[in-house]
């Protein structure tokens, strides 16, 4: 079907044009990368909303004169309050990681360029 060419001009053609696909198709990967990762932020702070909600729901300070053992089975004062703030801050330490793994990738992106750029050296 396809018979090989040996025009060299036309090879270069497609070599160009089946980069600029490839450029192409990397970038809808990235887009595509980016926005499973931002439905997956949405999902974690949305379940840590719905967490804290239910905390707080449970958590009534001062119910039953204030005392712990009033509330078996619920958490205490400070306990409550920790959990609280532990819930909190999902969102940020899963933004944290997410950057500090762009960073990871960032950097061994720039380590493989490097790596090529000495190997092309004569």
């Amino acid at each position: 079907m396809i018979t090989p060419t040996l025009d060299v001009e036309e090879i270069e053609k497609k070599v160009r044009d089946l980069k600029a696909v490839e450029s192409w198709l990397k970038m809808n990967l990235s887009m595509l990368q980016m926005t499973i990762q931002g439905l997956e932020m949405q999902c974690v702070t949305l379940n840590a909303v719905r967490a804290m909600g239910q905390m707080g729901a449970n958590f009534t300070p001062g119910a039953a004169g204030g005392s712990d053992d009033a509330q078996p089975g619920l958490l205490g004062a400070a306990g409550g309050a920790d959990a609280l703030k532990q819930a909190a801050m999902w969102p940020w330490t899963m933004m944290q990681q997410m950057q500090e793994q762009m960073k990871q990738a960032a950097a061994a992106a720039q380590q493989a360029g490097q790596s090529d750029d000495e190997a092309k050296k004569p």
